[in-house]
């Protein structure tokens, strides 16, 4: 779960790590009482949204005045904002924050973030910062630093002075940058977030450092210990066939192809998806109903599968080991005949009262493919989206 902006400095504030005076808006006239309680002379002004790349699209404006503040505000509320990272849809705009400049000497880069493959918290940091870091990794990639925490000594000293001394911090700055490393490191870890990043954290011209950016993604899978943060979600920056999925527990994630895909299991999915590729199709969604799936929740996914406008055909991969395959084929049949699909469908059943859930789709009369293996599945479907 991604938080906006204001929200991730409003956790940074809570450790202590400092950020820029600010205060969120939701109307034009909010945001033009915001700049006049900040009491500065120049204003920023900046969309809300859960994409990068804001700047360059239009959504960060300075402003002269409050009255500039409330008209930049009333531009980019109730917009959709594109940006290199929306797609063309774009993200709705419901809110801006509206912040007193600061004067930067310098721009840093540095982020936390889970490193699965060594199983540790890795810091990255670069004296690169207000740039993409894709491409500092590809241009420069010896101006970014890192350093793997170990989850059993956590984070140590010798490491944050490493990391200081690769972003060409001076003796105070080094102390600031110590103190505030090891605040996102605790917020890291109490807030079971998969990661943490500033971009650009800036060095004032007194020498201070400040987080002028934050972006903070938590681990859904852990957000039933944390309601306080859940309670953030915004679902209007989420795609709504997502957020649908997650009501009924099912995995779902938009993909750009036109053959839709349901499989029980994320594995099985992987491996679906990986074979419609290889056959010359392009998948349309990653959606795992799960090892315990019902009929109710078949129907479901179908919803949620034919819901994509892109979708040409669809492709059933079950595999039943809990589940039985008869029970499946059921579910299939009711939702066809619930949702009534216009697109070819294939399935593929195989486990448990597989030959039982097959001879079922066989007398629906439904004009269902089967096949025998999923090779000869990928290559039905492919033919059909064809």
């Amino acid at each position: 779960m991604n938080l906006h902006e204001h929200q991730s400095k409003g956790l940074f504030a809570r450790y202590a790590i400092p950020v820029p005076d600010g205060r969120v808006a939701a109307t034009a006239a909010e945001a033009g009482a915001a700049a006049r309680a900040l009491g500065t002379h120049r204003w920023v002004v900046k969309a809300q949204m859960h994409a990068g790349g804001r700047g360059k699209a239009g959504g960060v404006v300075v402003a002269e005045t409050p009255e500039a503040v409330a008209q930049a505000a009333g531009r980019l509320l109730g917009t959709r904002l594109v940006t290199k990272q929306t797609g063309p849809e774009g993200l709705p705009v419901a809110s801006v924050l509206v912040e007193a400049p600061t004067a930067a000497a310098r721009e840093l880069y540095l982020s936390l973030l889970v490193d699965r493959g060594s199983r540790r918290v890795l810091i990255m940091a670069s004296p690169a910062g207000g740039m993409d870091i894709e491409e500092v990794a590809a241009t420069t990639p010896e101006r970014i630093h890192s350093a793997r925490v170990d989850p059993a000594a956590g984070l140590q000293p010798y490491q944050c002075r490493r990391l200081g001394f690769g972003l060409g911090l001076d003796g105070e700055q080094m102390k600031l940058f110590q103190q505030m490393l090891f605040a996102l490191y605790r917020l890291f870890l109490d807030c079971d977030a998969g990661l943490v990043e500033i971009n650009p954290l800036v060095v004032t011209p007194e020498g201070r450092l400040l987080a002028l950016d934050a972006k903070i993604n938590l681990d859904d899978n852990a957000l039933y210990r944390h309601p306080d943060l859940l309670a953030l979600r915004d679902a209007s920056q989420e795609d709504p066939r997502e957020a649908a999925a997650r009501a009924h527990d099912l995995n779902y994630i938009t993909l750009d192809g036109t053959i839709g895909c349901m499989v029980n299991g994320a594995g099985l999915a992987m491996a679906t998806m990986d074979l419609v590729q290889l056959h010359g199709g392009r998948p349309a969604n990653f959606l795992d109903v799960g090892g315990g799936t019902t009929p109710a929740r078949v129907a479901e996914a179908f919803k949620l599968i034919l819901s994509d406008p892109k979708v040409r055909a669809v492709l059933v991969n079950i595999f039943g080991g809990i589940v039985r395959c008869d029970l499946i084929a059921e579910g299939i049949i009711a939702a066809i005949r619930e949702v009534g699909i216009a697109v070819p469908v294939v399935v593929r059943l195989e486990g448990t009262n597989a030959p039982e859930g097959l001879r079922l789709l066989e007398a629906s009369g439904l004009a269902l493919q089967t096949a025998a293996d999923l090779t000869e599945a990928a290559e039905k479907v492919v033919a059909a989206a064809a």
